[in-house]
């Protein structure tokens, strides 16, 4: 889908599609112009060194957005991430089986990306480290039982999943986060035996039992350097464009005489129905902080390990990759003594031990995305009430990009209907300082339930988007791309290419047909692009080109045809 800005009326939203097809092009040259008023590119003064800058609220589909003082040029590129958790945990996502040939696999992730693009998708969140595993080829952890049905052993055919996903992704113009579980060592659904490199096995003292899980203590330094070592060995060897770690610090309590697994859904329900608590097993690593002279209760310590993770993670990453955005996805409800007037509900700052108010004000994460749960018109855990609470947190003006509860769209007795996703999207889309949304899981979307995938490409995804840009990472420009273009019989076909400096990531075009400027992305990797007729207005009589990096930013805008 397209958007379509009226340089008349301000911006409205089109349904049309603009075709682009691969062709061999040479022609004519392109001239720079200078980007359009609120275009969100700066040529202004940069903040000093050491001063991060704040995030510039920028511009999101379904917004109104004045229309450029010089209606010959586009307005600002549309701003959103829109993603996708793809969950491999208990198969719940991909692959749909832990035993299925390589071939099965690679079409499975095919389908994925190709709906979540047609969708209107930018980015997928691929769950890489389920439990102290991997679904990629690593020295540090085994193979997840998940991808190839048993731990530790290797695909039968030879192949790094995590590769494939991420070239497909790219290929795409989407973005690829790698999502890990930090502390998880075993899942409740686990089948095979541990493998013998599992950390269960190789360390046994740092991997506790709790329940039906296998978990790495936090406390102990061991586990921690495990998760930040695992990390970090991703982000050197392969080209993602984040890193994500869930909710799962400490686990979630269970009920110490049902002993059972998913207390999840007790915390969703605002922890109603919790009983006496299994306390965590790890007396050993408490009783060695308080030996070496630790002065902070049980619940402060534990929280300081966790914050120390987070931390290092951050530093960790950026110190390798300046560019990969870190992410962090925790329960939806703030601490208590925080919390908005009429919200109730579980505690990850005194059960889980997350403290993300901390990690928000200290500017150890690149985006938020906590796990907004709950429908908007449900005032214990209200939606929206939700949102500002995290919005009011972020002092740092960071990205905040809540989760939605889209699998709830099925048949419990509380199921949504899809008009509650639509109404908390546009929620978000009503507050300037909040930049997009994360589905889960995209298992909703492939099986469109109740038409789900259909009303949000008719209502809420009509045009592609850019995610926003990081400022604070990087706000360099990178250079105007090269652009040529030729009539072809049924359009006009560019052809663009980088100019060197930065790495591009994707370019932006505009095309304009009568008064509308219509708007589409097309992967940094596909140079050829046709811009196809349009069935009333003719060809587009004017188009702009610009090159978006990795973070985001926008070169100056070349004009091939005015």
């Amino acid at each position: 889908m397209v958007v379509v800005f009226n340089v008349k009326k301000r911006q409205t939203l089109s349904a049309g599609v603009a075709a682009a097809v691969a062709l061999l092009l040479d022609g004519c040259s392109s001239t720079p112009v200078v980007p359009s008023a609120g275009s969100g590119v700066s040529s202004g003064p940069q903040p000093p060194a050491g001063v991060p800058p704040a995030a510039t609220p920028q511009p999101q589909p379904g917004a109104t957005t004045p229309a450029p003082a010089d209606a010959s040029l586009p307005p600002a590129a549309p701003r959103e991430f829109r993603a996708a958790w793809v969950s491999t945990v208990a198969n719940i996502d991909w692959p749909s089986r832990s035993n299925l040939g390589m071939a099965k696999q690679q079409a499975e992730a095919l389908a994925i990306l190709d709906r979540s693009l047609a969708l209107g998708l930018n980015a997928i969140v691929l769950q890489v480290r389920p439990s102290a595993d991997a679904i990629y080829p690593s020295a540090l952890e085994p193979w997840s039982e998940f991808l190839t049905g048993q731990q530790g052993r290797a695909p039968a055919t030879p192949w790094d999943p995590l590769q494939f996903w991420i070239e497909q992704a790219h290929a795409r113009g989407m973005e690829l986060h790698a999502w890990f579980n930090p502390y998880r060592a075993r899942h409740a659904t686990a089948k095979s035996a541990l493998a013998a490199s599992h950390i269960a096995n190789t360390n046994p003292a740092v991997v506790k039992s709790y329940g039906r899980y296998l978990w790495m203590d936090p406390g102990e330094a061991v586990a921690a350097q495990r998760t930040l070592d695992v990390v970090l060995d991703v982000v050197r060897r392969y080209d993602i464009d984040g890193v994500h770690i869930d909710d799962y610090f400490y686990p979630y309590p269970i009920d110490a005489s049902a002993n059972t697994a998913g207390p999840e859904g007790v915390a969703l329900d605002a922890g109603v129905g919790q009983k006496q608590e299994l306390e965590f097993p790890d007396q050993p690593s408490w009783q060695h902080y308080l030996l070496d002279g630790g002065t902070l209760d049980r619940a402060g310590w534990r929280r300081q390990n966790v914050n120390r993770l987070i931390e290092a993670l951050y530093q960790g990453i950026h110190r390798e990759k300046s560019w990969v955005r870190f992410g962090i996805s925790p329960f939806g409800i703030g601490r208590p003594d925080r919390r908005p007037a009429g919200i109730v509900g579980f505690s990850q700052y005194d059960k889980l031990y997350a403290d993300a108010e901390t990690w928000l004000a200290n500017g150890w994460l690149d985006y938020l995305a906590p796990q907004l749960y709950w429908p908007v018109a449900q005032a214990p855990q209200a939606f929206d009430v939700l949102l500002d609470y995290w919005v009011a947190q972020n002092t740092r003006a960071r990205h905040i990009w809540p989760g939605l509860y889209t699998s709830r769209i099925d048949r419990s007795a509380k199921a949504y209907a899809p008009e509650e996703i639509l109404k908390q999207i546009a929620v978000t889309r009503s507050r300037a300082s909040v930049g997009g949304h994360v589905h889960f899981s995209i298992a909703a979307l492939m099986e469109n339930r109740k038409g789900i995938s259909e009303q949000l490409k008719a209502q809420s995804y009509q045009s592609p988007a850019l995610t926003p840009a990081t400022p604070w990472l990087g706000s360099a420009l990178p250079p105007a791309p090269a652009v040529s273009m030729r009539r072809d019989g049924s359009g006009l076909a560019l052809k663009i290419s980088a100019t060197g400096g930065k790495p591009v990531a994707q370019y932006a075009i505009w095309s304009r047909y009568g008064s509308e400027w219509r708007f589409s992305v097309a992967p940094a990797g596909r140079a050829n692009v046709l811009l196809a007729d349009d069935a009333s207005a003719g060809a587009a009589q004017a188009v702009v080109v610009s090159a978006v990096d990795r973070l985001g930013n926008e070169s100056e805008r070349v004009s091939v045809l005015r």
